[in-house]
């Protein structure tokens, strides 16, 4: 990571720790009387080939004991209303600033992976997580919600697995690393402008 990238991320969290601050905390008193405990989802991602993080979001699911793999339509019966409202503003994805003061993540950058997906494809995550992972990037703007729909026709876990790894993978790494060959703090600029009027547009 540059320093002019790593500038602009603490310069941004500065900026909207203010505004989103109260916000958060509004919204983990309402999942608490909503939902109850836990507030927060704490699950391993990778941010290098052999470097895992802890990344944090507000909890948008029911608590299961063994969960795993990325989320497809095997999983839409756990997603609770609040959660299904978080996600659709991406107000879950708040407590993740905290991840780019550790400096685990990158304000933009690739959506970081699963390590599963991370050991079983080495060759191609060892190209991509050489950009810092983030909280939104230019695969996330083009992709996701395509992504979110060949998932969400998946009724097992392994044909999500499945459509995830042979569709979304490959497809996801394309864009990444696109971004990669022109990356800048312009050009950051321009996808977290961009992922804000999204993120607007839904309301």
């Amino acid at each position: 990571m540059t320093w002019g990238k790593r500038l602009f991320d603490l310069v941004l969290v500065a900026l909207l720790v203010p505004v989103l601050g109260p916000v958060l905390l509004l919204l983990v008193l309402w999942i608490l009387l909503r939902e109850g405990r836990p507030v927060f989802y704490v699950a391993e991602r990778m941010k290098g080939v052999d470097r895992p993080f802890s990344l944090w979001k507000l909890r948008t699911m029911t608590v299961v004991d063994s969960d795993a793999g990325v989320s497809g339509g095997d999983k839409v019966a756990r997603i609770t209303r609040t959660g299904a409202w978080l996600r659709r503003k991406r107000l879950d994805e708040i407590p993740q600033l905290w991840n780019i003061v550790r400096g685990d993540l990158s304000f933009v950058g690739p959506r970081p992976p699963l390590r599963e997906y991370v050991e079983r494809f080495p060759a191609l995550y060892g190209q991509v997580l050489r950009s810092r992972p983030g909280v939104t990037g230019l695969a996330s703007l083009v992709y996701h919600r395509h992504e979110a729909t060949l998932l969400e026709r998946c009724d097992t876990a392994l044909d999500t697995d499945a459509v995830y790894a042979r569709i979304c993978v490959p497809a996801k790494a394309r864009l990444d690393l696109i971004y990669q060959r022109h990356q800048s703090v312009c050009f950051d600029i321009a996808l977290v402008i961009r992922t804000a009027a999204t993120v607007f547009r839904r309301r």
